[in-house]
């Protein structure tokens, strides 16, 4: 495939994301404010309708490849985010609370359609040694609408008020999708590896159904270490440390910028280290930041805290779909089925998290310190189970072997 017709598909993978995931989730955070200031919703439920898009988020990753096995990943990613954009202009006209859950969940949906299906229709076109800079590029879309959710989404609610903003990130979201209708690749088969003899067969599924569980719970582990600054960063800032929403704001913005960094930095690290390097580096680092959070109040810190957190939630994916890569060589099957159950288990976590931190942030009179201290061990849990695990598989293999 042409360089410029893998770069015309990385844009489209982009796109879908940025669309999906950055737009659908991301854009609702500033959005909340002025839904309850201008009383389209009581605030109890705004708060229920912001729950609504990781709801959808979990039936898409469960739905995803069911959707493409009838269809194909291209169809599917096409109508997501036509789905998306229907949805955004819907939210513009706040009929009823029922009618706004729905278009919130199918924007859900398609978010979690789009992020099972989105590496699979574009990476078999990636030069191999370049897979981890393009799911990189791929998933920068999520950095993308998290750094407009605090730049862009504002401005138009200054200039378009709340109803024109809905309208305008469906049109911008249609406007992207249809430009890029035609970037999508066509299916392509790399050449699989000669059959191995059986009993060594025999030993690598059996390494690679213990590897393919250690990442799920790891990522599982990252998915609730993730949940606190992206909630609560931005109140932590402008009423826990009372510096005021201009302060946080500004926090904010380098959070995005962040998440901008991330997947292309953590994509590029996983072509030079490896996958398994390139977590463990992310995940110290991780620790450091968070543990940062949880004890400092001087600017600086916060400042380079919130550049290396917000990178973490779209820069893990890079990372993770090295990591399957690693796992099921040359098994692009088997790695599309296991990133799609990963992506359940990161769901999962997610939401539980939301949930429990949220009980105990009102159970702990707003101890946002707590959430953060949390995170930081759920990170470390993370960092234990993927550095000592597979000490502990490999020296039960060669006793076995023994």
């Amino acid at each position: 495939m042409q360089r410029s017709s893998v770069a015309r598909a990385l844009i489209a993978g982009l796109c879908a994301t940025l669309i999906g995931v950055g737009f659908a989730r991301f854009a609702y955070t500033p959005l909340l404010p002025p839904l309850i200031a201008q009383r389209w919703f009581p605030e109890t439920s705004a708060v229920f309708l912001s729950a609504a898009n990781l709801a959808g988020y979990l039936l898409g990753a469960l739905g995803g490849r069911w959707m493409a096995a009838r269809s194909s990943n291209v169809a599917v990613l096409r109508i997501m985010q036509l789905l998306v954009a229907a949805a955004f202009v819907a939210c513009a006209f706040p009929l009823s609370v029922p009618w706004f859950f729905v278009w919130r969940l199918l924007s859900g949906i398609a978010g979690g359609a789009i992020v099972v299906l989105v590496a699979a229709a574009i990476l078999p076109s990636v030069p191999k040694e370049r897979e981890g800079a393009g799911s990189g590029a791929i998933f920068l879309g999520v950095g993308v609408g998290i750094a407009a959710s605090g730049t862009l989404v504002p401005a138009l609610l200054t200039h378009v008020g709340l109803r024109g903003t809905w309208i305008g990130l469906g049109l911008v979201s249609l406007a992207l999708t249809l430009a890029n209708w035609t970037a999508w690749p066509q299916p392509s088969h790399r050449p699989q590896l000669q059959a191995a003899p059986k009993s060594a067969l025999e030993r690598a599924a059996s390494a690679r159904g213990y590897g393919s569980t250690l990442l799920d719970v790891v990522y599982g582990c990252m998915a609730v270490g993730l949940v606190p600054p992206m909630l609560f960063f931005v109140d932590f800032v402008a009423r826990g440390l009372r510096d005021g929403a201009g302060e946080a704001s500004l926090l904010w913005i380098v959070y995005g910028i962040g998440s901008m960094c991330g997947p292309i930095a953590y994509g590029w690290l996983t072509d030079r280290l490896g996958a398994t390097r390139a977590i463990r580096c992310t995940l110290f680092l991780q620790i450091a930041a968070l543990a940062g959070l949880s004890v400092s109040s001087n600017d600086v810190v916060l400042a380079v805290a919130a550049f290396v957190v917000g990178s973490f939630p779209p820069g893990i994916v890079p990372l993770t779909l090295g990591w399957l890569r690693e796992i099921y060589p040359n098994d692009a099957q088997r790695q599309n089925a296991k990133w799609s159950r990963a992506t359940v288990v990161f769901a999962v976590s997610q939401a539980v998290a939301a949930y429990a931190y949220s009980a105990i942030f009102v159970d702990s009179v707003r101890d946002y310190r707590l959430l953060f201290v949390i995170a930081t061990a759920a990170i470390v849990a993370a960092a234990a189970l993927e550095l000592f695990v597979p000490l502990a598989f490999r020296r039960r293999s060669h006793e076995r072997a023994a």
